[in-house]
């Protein structure tokens, strides 16, 4: 597939068969994502791959935090603060495409948590990926962050994998920071959870608009 074909074909993924990625091929695409760029090649990304048992038992961990009515404490502001006009559309568009695939009614408060929580279960994918940077790094280092994730989500399309990610995993770091294994001086900023698609579930049938370009360009000149 060329690069258009990858953009297209890619998509948040949220739900997965139990099969394990080959551990040679993950590595293999984190190991060519090192290609990605970044502001004066500082690469300021930190990246934790769970699997396995480890996994499984931080998705109870973190299904009980969340679950306990503790306050969500993410280093980074969370992307979906203090949205308005057409990105607060968006987002809510965003949710209601997923509430319409798997039945569940805006009004129906158990099932949409229900639904929530799956984010902290990474949707049964069988390895999740945790993405953190230096506390003391701005807004223009998480772009280089970004470019970073993005190479590793065109190379999972071209590896027959799915992936979502997830800035939901950076509101309750704690259980995270307990396995992860990541430097002390970061914070959590988002995760991608990956692995093969469930072809058979609903919730994939799920899918969301893109802006027109004349909506979010200018050509000057």
């Amino acid at each position: 597939m060329n690069v258009v074909e990858l953009l297209n074909k890619r998509r948040a993924v949220r739900a997965y068969s139990d099969k394990d990625v080959p551990k040679e091929l993950i590595r293999e695409i984190f190991a060519q994502a090192q290609q990605s760029a970044s502001n004066c090649n500082t690469q300021p990304w930190h990246v934790s791959i769970i699997s396995g048992d480890t996994k499984n038992q931080l998705a109870t961990d973190l299904v009980a935090e969340v679950s306990s009515g503790k306050a969500p404490s993410p280093t980074f502001q969370p992307g979906d603060y203090g949205l308005a006009d057409e990105y607060k559309v968006r987002q809510v568009d965003c949710a209601v495409a997923l509430y319409k695939a798997v039945g569940v009614e805006r009004g129906d408060k158990p099932a949409r948590m229900e639904l929530m929580l799956k984010n902290w279960q990474f949707f049964g994918a069988p390895h999740v990926a945790i993405f953190s940077m230096p506390k003391a790094m701005k807004e223009v280092n998480a772009v280089d962050v970004g470019i970073y994730l993005q190479a590793i989500m065109l190379l999972m399309v071209e590896n027959g994998l799915a992936s979502c990610p997830q800035g939901a995993l950076a509101f309750y770091p704690d259980p995270i920071l307990e396995v992860a294994q990541i430097p002390e001086e970061n914070g959590i900023l988002f995760g991608l959870s990956f692995g093969y698609e469930d072809q058979e579930a609903q919730i994939n049938t799920a899918k969301t608009d893109r802006a027109a370009l004349d909506d979010i360009a200018v050509f000057v000149g």
